[in-house]
């Protein structure tokens, strides 16, 4: 291949090309050892607690560098629980028949994250998935929805899956090569935030608070710009969370509980996204 030909062409060789060579080598008590791998193919290294500060950085910078070569700019985040079920589906996480049942009802909001997700990309076309790409967290209930309202469109969308101790497998409706795995927390937490035009936050349990709050701050504190935040299912979050009691308590800034808005229906939350950034 010529230098001109090929992408990021240097006089030095490229990494892939000295792996290459590194394995090439006769099979000796020196080249088995630990030690003469090269530093980045050597996973017992790779993963030492004093590399930690590294592994930061490529959880930072893999997704990153994937999302900008596919161009995209803007997302649009769903949060929400895994354990809602999809409607006619059964509450697998149900623990009593209380929760069955509030776990049935709340399935709505499957739909409505699905059509949510539908509405963000038929925009998303109009700049051929540059802008308004659904992200969701990657794994089942309300992120599923999230990943197949797009799927429903032919669209692209992301998930953000996380390591964790019981098993999480990303839901079938992510697009294969925009399906990133994290081992930190805060690293798919500035991914989730990073491009979001709008978040929008269903129902859900400690995790979907963590994430609505994580938010909430970051906009409140000036941190980050002020974008919609939208809550899905108003009797459920008018009871899980009281921001009137806290203003009135004075632990928040009064007009701070105004940052967010309160809807039912997906077409309601696209209304808010259009007013905010008057798409026609």
């Amino acid at each position: 291949m010529n230098p001109e030909e090929k992408s990021g062409w240097t006089p030095l060789p490229h990494s892939d090309e000295d792996l290459e060579r590194a394995k090439a080598v006769p099979d000796t008590p020196q080249t088995r050892a630990p030690a003469y791998r090269l530093a980045w193919d050597d996973e017992e290294f790779m993963t030492r607690r004093e590399l930690r500060a590294v592994r930061l950085q490529l959880e930072l910078l893999k997704p990153e560098m994937m999302l900008a070569e596919r161009g995209i700019r803007s997302t649009v985040v769903l949060f929400g629980g895994a354990r809602i079920p999809e409607p006619g589906g059964e509450a697998w996480a149900a623990k009593n028949e209380t929760q069955r049942k509030n776990l049935e009802a709340n399935a709505r909001y499957y739909e409505e994250a699905r059509q949510f997700a539908r509405l963000c990309s038929v925009e998303s076309a109009k700049t051929y998935y540059r802008e308004f790409v659904v992200v969701t967290g990657g794994g089942p209930g309300v992120m599923e929805a999230g990943n197949r309202g797009a799927a429903d469109c032919g669209a692209p969308s992301i998930g953000l899956n996380i390591v964790l101790p019981h098993e999480q497998a990303p839901n079938l409706y992510v697009t294969p090569e925009l399906c990133f795995n994290f081992h930190y927390f805060a690293i798919r937490k500035m991914h989730f935030i990073m491009r979001a035009k709008a978040v929008a936050v269903f129902p859900g349990g400690f995790g979907t608070m963590d994430e609505f709050f994580e938010t909430l701050t970051l906009i409140q504190t000036g941190r980050m710009e002020r974008v919609p935040v939208i809550l899905f299912g108003k009797e459920f979050w008018s009871r899980a969370v009281d921001l009137d009691y806290l203003a009135e308590q004075g632990t928040i800034s009064p007009g701070d509980q105004h940052i967010i808005n309160a809807v039912d229906t997906a077409d309601e939350a696209w209304t808010i996204i259009k007013d905010f950034y008057e798409i026609a």
